[in-house]
C-alpha cells in the first residue's frame, strides 16, 4: 500500500535568530522565529510524512509550549518522526519539498539540506527533492516578512516494525 501527505509551514523573519533550512545553516542577516531551531522545510517535511501515515501533526507529537523542544534541532525532531514511522510499518519511498523564499539565494545549499534531510531519516538522497523559488515579490514572503516550505511524502506499507 502507497500513501502520500503533504506538509506546509511558515515562520516569520526575524534579527537575532540563525536561518536554518533544511538543517543547514545559510547566511542571511535574519533568521526564523520558532520555539525550535524554526526550520520550516523540516516541518514541513514531518507534517507531509505523518500525515502520509494518517498520524497527527507535529505539534501533537513536539508541543511548542514544552521546553525540552525550545531551540532544538528539527532534524532531531525528524529523526524521532522517522523512527514513529518505522514503528507503524512504513517505508520512505520519495519526499519532494519546495522552499519559498525571496532570499537569501538558496540554491548553493540546496544539496546539503537534501543530505542532511535524507541521512536523519536514513535514506538516499536522491529519495530527497528540494526546490526553493520566489513569489517574486509578492505576499509576506515577497516582502521578505517571512519563509514558507511545502512538502509532499509518499511512504510505503511494510508491516510493523
Amino acid at each position: 500500500m502507497l500513501r502520500v501527505g503533504i506538509g506546509y509551514d511558515v515562520h516569520r523573519l526575524v534579527l537575532g535568530r540563525p536561518l536554518v533550512l533544511g538543517g543547514v545553516a545559510v547566511p542571511h542577516e535574519r533568521g526564523l522565529d520558532g520555539h525550535s531551531d524554526a526550520d520550516v522545510l523540516v516541518h514541513a517535511v514531518m507534517d507531509a510524512l505523518l500525515g502520509a501515515a494518517g498520524m497527527k501533526d507535529i505539534g501533537t507529537y513536539f508541543s511548542p509550549t514544552d521546553p525540552k523542544y525550545a531551540g532544538i534541532s528539527s532534524l532531531l525532531l525528524l529523526q524521532e518522526v522517522g523512527d514513529l514511522l518505522i514503528s507503524e510499518g512504513w517505508q520512505v519511498v520519495n519526499l519532494d519539498a519546495t522552499i519559498v523564499a525571496e532570499a537569501p539565494r538558496l540554491a548553493p545549499h540546496i544539496d546539503e539540506m537534501k543530505q542532511k534531510v535524507a541521512e536523519n531519516l536514513g535514506i538516499e538522497a536522491g529519495q530527497v527533492g528540494v526546490k526553493a523559488t520566489t513569489t517574486e515579490g509578492l505576499g509576506f514572503s515577497g516582502r521578505g516578512e517571512g519563509i514558507a516550505a511545502y512538502a509532499v511524502a509518499l511512504l510505503e506499507s511494510v508491516g510493523r516494525g
